[in-house]
């Protein structure tokens, strides 16, 4: 494409965005270094970009909802040169570090906005031609749902896919760890968050499938991808790294939602950190990828 910005996605308006669900104060520059890294703990887990095998028409445009620090974006639009990739996320800082990383690359065919896709979205309808989001379950209300994919369906052209990536929490074998999860999942459920019906698990695996179906996507499949990230692996310190920072600046959402005292919470984090690190630990994360197409005719 000679001119990339000629035929960027251009808002409607510029939506103000409202309070945050997210469980995580997203300022904190620990938060910021830590979805960074995690963006590419899952690229890597799942094989790469797009490793369902989805093609890109030449010109074509990408929205990446929930972006975050918008490495996936800004990768894409590196490999991908002649489509236009487009990030929206709630927060103000982490979209100006994505456009300011984006430009500091030298890309000129991505964009990053503030949006909220719990609300709708200011793009006109049928402007993209493949919609990604990753990671969704951290901050979506199950009631939210229908009608992002209802806006995304607007969103996409013809023959367009949608492509979702979701995760429960891993499996290991630390009881210390095992426990933060379960309750991070209890605080998900306490805070209306999860489709779990006994706060046991986050829930959005088994339901994402028949989320798109029911709104309208056709051809509707999914691809399973799993991390090992034993102590004896190379994604281990990666993995760990990422689990260290998420189980600190978690804390404050655990006890707002009163699923364990602040006495009890300080030695289980400890435990958990030093069962992560022990020579036998054990553990492995799996991904689900759903993706389907809108319909090529009404």
């Amino acid at each position: 494409m000679s001119e990339p910005q000629a035929n960027r996605p251009v808002p409607e308006a510029q939506p103000a965005a409202t309070d945050s669900t997210y469980p995580i104060d997203a300022e904190q520059a620990d938060e910021l270094a830590r979805l960074i890294q995690q963006d590419r703990l899952i690229t890597e887990a799942m094989g790469g970009l797009f490793p369902e095998g989805q093609t890109l028409p030449e010109g074509g445009c990408i929205l990446d909802l929930a972006c975050g620090p918008g490495g996936w974006a800004t990768e894409v639009a590196f490999h991908y040169p002649s489509v236009e990739v487009v990030g929206i996320d709630i927060n103000p800082s982490i979209v100006e570090y994505a456009n300011t990383y984006a430009r500091s690359r030298g890309l000129t065919n991505v964009q990053f906005q503030i949006m909220n896709i719990m609300q709708p979205l200011a793009f006109p309808d049928a402007t993209f031609d493949l919609i990604n989001g990753r990671s969704l379950f951290s901050f979506m209300l199950p009631e939210a749902w229908p009608r992002l994919l209802a806006e995304c369906l607007r969103l996409l052209k013809p023959g367009g896919v949608i492509r979702l990536t979701e995760t429960e929490f891993g499996l290991t074998t630390s009881p210390a760890t095992e426990r933060y999860f379960s309750l991070i999942a209890a605080a998900l459920k306490q805070a209306g968050q999860s489709f779990s019906p006994d706060g046991r698990h986050v829930g959005i695996t088994p339901v994402l499938p028949r989320l798109l179906r029911r709104a309208g996507f056709t051809d509707v499949r999914l691809r399973a991808s799993a991390a090992d990230w034993s102590s004896d692996s190379p994604l281990h310190y990666p993995s760990f790294k990422d689990m260290f920072i998420l189980f600190e600046v978690i804390k404050p959402f655990l006890l707002k939602t009163g699923v364990i005292s602040r006495e009890e919470l300080e030695p289980l984090y400890q435990q958990a950190v030093a069962e992560m690190q022990a020579e036998d630990f054990c553990a492995i994360s799996t991904l689900i990828t759903v993706w389907g197409q809108k319909p090529t005719t009404a």
